[in-house]
Protein backbone atom coordinates (compact mmCIF):
# COMPACT_ATOMS: atom_id res chain seq x y z
CA UNK A 1 0.00 0.00 0.00
CA UNK A 2 1.46 3.55 -0.64
CA UNK A 3 1.03 6.61 1.53
CA UNK A 4 -1.32 9.10 1.10
CA UNK A 5 0.65 11.34 1.10
CA UNK A 6 3.63 12.71 -0.82
CA UNK A 7 7.37 12.54 0.69
CA UNK A 8 7.46 15.97 1.36
CA UNK A 9 4.55 16.44 3.16
CA UNK A 10 5.21 12.72 4.69
CA UNK A 11 8.25 14.39 6.17
CA UNK A 12 6.26 18.11 7.05
CA UNK A 13 4.31 15.46 9.51
CA UNK A 14 7.22 13.74 10.54
CA UNK A 15 9.22 16.33 11.74
CA UNK A 16 6.08 17.72 13.98
CA UNK A 17 6.10 14.83 16.13
CA UNK A 18 7.97 15.75 19.68
CA UNK A 19 9.97 13.88 21.85
CA UNK A 20 9.06 16.11 25.02
CA UNK A 21 6.13 18.33 25.86
CA UNK A 22 3.89 15.82 24.33
CA UNK A 23 0.40 16.53 25.23
CA UNK A 24 -0.07 13.06 27.41
CA UNK A 25 3.50 14.24 29.02
CA UNK A 26 2.26 17.51 29.58
CA UNK A 27 -1.22 16.07 30.83
CA UNK A 28 1.04 13.73 33.77
CA UNK A 29 3.32 16.93 34.23
CA UNK A 30 -0.18 18.81 35.54
CA UNK A 31 -1.21 15.71 37.95
CA UNK A 32 1.66 15.81 39.37
CA UNK A 33 2.39 19.33 39.73
CA UNK A 34 -1.59 19.64 40.80
CA UNK A 35 -0.92 16.49 43.39
CA UNK A 36 1.84 18.74 45.21
CA UNK A 37 5.08 17.12 43.99
CA UNK A 38 7.82 19.04 42.07
CA UNK A 39 10.32 17.63 39.42
CA UNK A 40 13.34 18.20 37.12
CA UNK A 41 12.65 17.46 33.52
CA UNK A 42 14.99 15.27 31.05
CA UNK A 43 17.61 14.82 32.94
CA UNK A 44 20.22 13.82 30.48
CA UNK A 45 22.90 12.34 32.95
CA UNK A 46 20.37 9.62 33.66
CA UNK A 47 19.50 6.69 31.42
CA UNK A 48 16.28 7.26 28.69
CA UNK A 49 16.58 10.76 29.53
CA UNK A 50 13.07 10.42 31.80
CA UNK A 51 10.20 12.63 31.29
CA UNK A 52 10.11 13.27 35.33
CA UNK A 53 12.69 13.14 37.55
CA UNK A 54 12.32 13.42 41.28
CA UNK A 55 15.74 13.07 42.47
CA UNK A 56 14.90 13.80 46.49
CA UNK A 57 12.59 10.88 45.94
CA UNK A 58 15.00 8.58 43.34
CA UNK A 59 12.42 7.96 41.17
CA UNK A 60 11.61 8.61 37.65
CA UNK A 61 8.71 8.54 35.09
CA UNK A 62 8.84 7.96 31.49
CA UNK A 63 5.48 8.98 29.98
CA UNK A 64 5.58 6.36 26.78
CA UNK A 65 3.11 7.08 23.44
CA UNK A 66 1.72 3.53 23.01
CA UNK A 67 2.79 3.21 19.03
CA UNK A 68 6.51 4.49 19.02
CA UNK A 69 7.27 2.65 22.23
CA UNK A 70 5.14 -0.74 21.24
CA UNK A 71 2.61 -1.49 24.03
CA UNK A 72 0.94 -4.34 23.80
CA UNK A 73 -2.47 -3.39 24.70
CA UNK A 74 -2.10 -0.02 22.42
CA UNK A 75 -5.96 -0.07 21.41
CA UNK A 76 -6.68 2.03 18.61
CA UNK A 77 -3.19 2.48 17.23
CA UNK A 78 -1.77 -0.29 13.88
CA UNK A 79 1.12 -1.86 12.62
CA UNK A 80 1.59 0.43 9.43
CA UNK A 81 0.67 -1.64 6.07
CA UNK A 82 3.98 -0.57 4.41
CA UNK A 83 7.75 -1.41 5.14
CA UNK A 84 6.15 -3.48 7.96
CA UNK A 85 10.25 -5.04 8.11
CA UNK A 86 11.32 -1.37 8.71
CA UNK A 87 8.74 -0.66 11.22
CA UNK A 88 8.89 -4.05 13.23
CA UNK A 89 12.57 -3.61 13.87
CA UNK A 90 12.01 0.13 15.04
CA UNK A 91 9.87 -0.52 17.22
CA UNK A 92 11.33 -4.16 18.44
CA UNK A 93 14.60 -1.81 18.84
CA UNK A 94 12.19 0.84 20.79
CA UNK A 95 10.84 -1.78 23.06
CA UNK A 96 14.28 -2.94 23.82
CA UNK A 97 15.83 0.28 24.39
CA UNK A 98 13.38 0.90 27.01
CA UNK A 99 13.95 -2.17 28.95
CA UNK A 100 17.41 -1.73 28.38
CA UNK A 101 16.89 2.71 30.14
CA UNK A 102 14.79 0.65 32.95
CA UNK A 103 17.42 -2.10 33.96
CA UNK A 104 19.43 0.15 34.06
CA UNK A 105 17.80 3.02 36.29
CA UNK A 106 16.83 0.10 38.68
CA UNK A 107 20.77 -0.98 39.26
CA UNK A 108 21.62 2.46 39.86
CA UNK A 109 19.07 2.86 42.72
CA UNK A 110 16.38 4.75 41.00
CA UNK A 111 12.38 3.39 41.40
CA UNK A 112 10.76 3.44 37.50
CA UNK A 113 7.05 4.11 36.73
CA UNK A 114 6.33 4.09 33.08
CA UNK A 115 2.87 5.85 32.18
CA UNK A 116 1.16 5.10 28.76
CA UNK A 117 -0.55 7.25 26.61
CA UNK A 118 -3.36 5.13 26.74
CA UNK A 119 -4.28 5.18 30.68
CA UNK A 120 -4.50 9.34 29.80
CA UNK A 121 -7.68 8.79 28.70
CA UNK A 122 -9.21 8.54 32.30
CA UNK A 123 -7.15 11.12 34.29
CA UNK A 124 -8.56 9.41 37.69
CA UNK A 125 -6.65 6.54 37.77
CA UNK A 126 -3.22 7.50 36.07
CA UNK A 127 -3.35 10.06 38.71
CA UNK A 128 -4.27 7.52 41.51
CA UNK A 129 -1.29 5.12 40.25
CA UNK A 130 1.45 8.07 40.67
CA UNK A 131 0.77 9.92 43.13
CA UNK A 132 0.61 6.25 44.53
CA UNK A 133 4.15 5.52 43.46
CA UNK A 134 5.52 9.03 44.23
CA UNK A 135 4.37 8.53 48.17
CA UNK A 136 5.62 4.76 48.16
CA UNK A 137 8.76 4.44 50.10
CA UNK A 138 9.56 0.71 49.02
CA UNK A 139 11.28 0.19 45.22
CA UNK A 140 8.54 -1.88 44.75
CA UNK A 141 7.63 -0.72 41.69
CA UNK A 142 3.75 -0.15 41.10
CA UNK A 143 1.61 -1.35 37.86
Amino acid sequence: MTDSVDVKRRSEIMSRVRGKDSKPEMLVRRLVFGAGYRYRLHVAKLPGKPDLVFPGRHKVIFVHGCFWHAHPHRGNARMPKSRIDFWSLKLLGNRQRDERNDAALSAMGWNVLTVWECELADHAAPGARICAFLKSRSGARVK
